[in-house]
């Protein structure tokens, strides 16, 4: 029996040994340290916003369940990604309101519920912070939702309710146009900010327990958030205006802002919002010309113009006809955030299928780039994995306590 336990013990040593050279180059492949996969692995990692909503939405024969040759996300890439948490983004366009906008919001929202009926084994809807944390020890991939614009309420508190009621965490304020009671980024101030019902709708998703997300609101609108919320607020997707001047991008101030109200702010990955020299390069008209091409064909299928456009500025960029942008600057603005707002204070907010990607960040399976460029710059372990996950965590669970307070 001593022979047969020394025979299996050098085995053993033998498989580890040959196999281990083979585990190495698949990481050198891939260009990640075995360290930086370590820790990744290890981190939970989440990314509070993705459209894929509008593939479940618009593409029939779309299945997030199967590896997909066009797009961002869906679960193989995601598991392959390390990814353990995303908030589905419930988006439509801001000239969309009323009724029908509410109806299309809620159509979203019933998809990606139905994609977690569907794939129980890999996703768990999740509305706590102790959701995703169980979601993680059980090897499933958390599924969120954000609704991405006020317009969506229809002005109507009630509305509000309903979408925290079916697990909607996050409501941003505005999308890219204002509401009639919020300024947006995008458009030209009506309001000077919050109305005294917008005020109300921040009140309203602190009692209810929902984070406040200030992407895509004007400046103005994001100061009155602060002085009337009671529970840090997020920017789910937004980058440093520093670096890249859109107005969609928050400047150092307003990083600072959000540090002391304890908020976090999620970069987002869009070209446009990470490179100056992309956001200000004159288009040729051959290229606007295929824009909207795109546009025509598609009509209202959003996804069908996003993945597109998404194509045509790659090939764009890697031609020359534009700048190329590559995955880098998404780490760049992670460093200026953090540098400015603290380490506390910063994640991961992609735009995965909303979004022209940077060249290297096309989709969910290259996250582990970002975990091997932050520990490459010299943060620790453990910071990194704040900015991968725990950041947002702690926001959620402290909005979560704001919310057992007011009720």
């Amino acid at each position: 029996m001593t022979r047969m336990k020394s025979a299996l013990v050098h085995l053993a040593l033998l498989s580890a040994i040959v196999f281990m050279p083979v585990l190495v180059s698949v990481y050198q492949d891939s260009g990640v340290s075995t360290r930086a996969r370590q820790v990744h692995d290890r981190a939970i990692v989440i990314d509070t916003h993705d459209d894929v909503t509008q593939r479940l939405v618009y593409e029939k024969t779309f299945d997030i369940g199967a590896r997909n040759k066009t797009g961002s996300l869906d679960i193989p890439r995601m598991r392959e990604g390390g990814l353990d948490a995303l908030f589905f983004s419930i988006w439509i366009t801001g000239d969309v309101t009323g009724p029908t906008a509410v109806k299309r919001a809620l159509d979203q929202i019933d998809a990606v519920r139905e994609a977690v009926r569907k794939h129980p084994n890999d996703l768990v809807l999740a509305t706590t912070a102790a959701d995703i944390r169980k979601a993680a020890a059980d090897k499933k991939i958390a599924a969120l939702l954000g609704v991405e614009g006020g317009h969506m309420l229809a002005d109507d508190l009630a509305v509000l309710r309903i979408f925290a009621a079916l697990g909607v965490r996050y409501m941003t304020l505005t999308h890219s146009i204002n509401t009639t009671w919020a300024d947006s980024s995008g458009d030209k101030p009506a309001h000077d900010g919050l109305t005294a019902f917008g005020k109300d709708v921040v009140r309203e998703m602190n009692r209810l327990g929902m984070m406040v997300d200030i992407s895509h609101v004007a400046d103005k609108t994001f100061f009155d958030a602060l002085e009337v919320t009671r529970a840090p607020v997020i920017a789910s997707h937004s980058s440093a205006r520093a670096i890249a001047k859109s107005p969609r991008n928050m400047t150092d101030d307003m990083l600072r802002a959000l540090a002391k109200n304890g908020g976090v702010v999620m970069i987002n990955y869009n070209a446009g919002f990470l490179s100056e020299e992309f956001r200000a390069a004159p288009r040729p008209p051959d290229f606007s010309a295929r824009i909207k091409e795109i546009e025509t064909t598609c009509g209202k299928d959003e996804a069908c113009s996003i993945l597109r456009t998404q194509r045509a500025n790659h090939e764009a960029m890697r031609s020359g006809v534009l700048p190329a942008v590559r995955w880098e600057k998404v780490v760049e603005h992670l460093d200026h955030a953090i540098k400015v707002a603290g380490i506390d204070h910063v994640g991961l907010g992609s735009d995965f299928d909303g979004a022209v990607m940077p060249l290297g960040m096309e989709d969910a399976s290259k996250l582990p780039r970002i975990t091997d460029a932050l520990l490459k710059k010299g943060y620790s372990e453990r910071d990194v994995e704040k900015v991968l996950g725990e950041n947002v965590l702690r926001v959620m669970a402290q909005v979560e306590r704001v919310a057992r307070t007011s009720r």
